[in-house]
């Protein structure tokens, strides 16, 4: 009966995972595609950067842009931050289901490094939290004045990150570990970065 448990609970945070990350890299397309269809316009406000109109399921919409608050702002106002939220609540819960329930099998070589199931998860978990830390400080670095050296300076240390990880943990274990981390990366700057700055223009 608690396999039966175990397998379900699996698929059902496995689908949530995958809606949810659909959900979040389709709104986050959708704004790319939004912000390059914004026209200028005589009758917007000044502070507006500009607008597009749209078309679907038969109705029209008028997209228009502010680079900062208006100076009247709407009773309610949607933040786009759930759909980052969700994939990474969902993510770490399969993480934790599927790698960390079943480490010797998913994430342990002892060929690799011979290590304990809850050092292999210790280590997942620190490593996490690590890459945050380095990401976020090479972001606020002086090499965060130039976007072309932070992204080499990304690709670097993601390939380093990569490296380290496969003398750590399996083959399969190494591959989910880098996503799982890049995943809380993206994630924590929504929750950490974009979302309180959002919140200082709005106030």
């Amino acid at each position: 009966m608690l396999d039966y448990f175990w397998l379900w609970s699996e698929m059902i945070v496995r689908w949530v995972h995958v809606i949810a990350g659909v959900a979040w890299i389709g709104s986050s397309f959708y704004f790319i595609a939004l912000d390059l269809s914004l026209k200028p316009g005589k009758e917007l406000p000044k502070e507006a950067n500009g607008q597009a109109w749209q078309v679907h399921g038969g109705g029209f919409y008028n997209m228009v842009k502010y680079l900062v608050a208006p100076k009247k702002m709407p009773e309610e106002l949607t933040w786009f931050k759930w759909e980052a939220y969700s994939t990474w609540i969902s993510g770490m819960a399969l993480m934790s289901l599927v790698y960390y329930g079943s480490a010797s099998l998913y994430m342990i070589d002892l060929e690799v490094l011979d290590i304990t199931q809850l050092q292999a998860v210790l280590l997942s978990l620190g490593g996490i939290v690590i890459g945050w830390i380095i990401y976020d400080g090479l972001c606020r670095s002086p090499l965060g004045k130039n976007d072309l050296i932070l992204a080499l300076a990304g690709l670097v240390f993601l390939v380093l990150l990569s490296f380290i990880y496969t003398e750590v943990f399996s083959h399969r274990g190494a591959f989910m570990q880098m996503g799982v981390t890049i995943g809380t990366m993206m994630v924590a700057n929504v929750a950490m970065v974009i979302i309180p700055g959002q919140k200082k223009v709005v106030q």
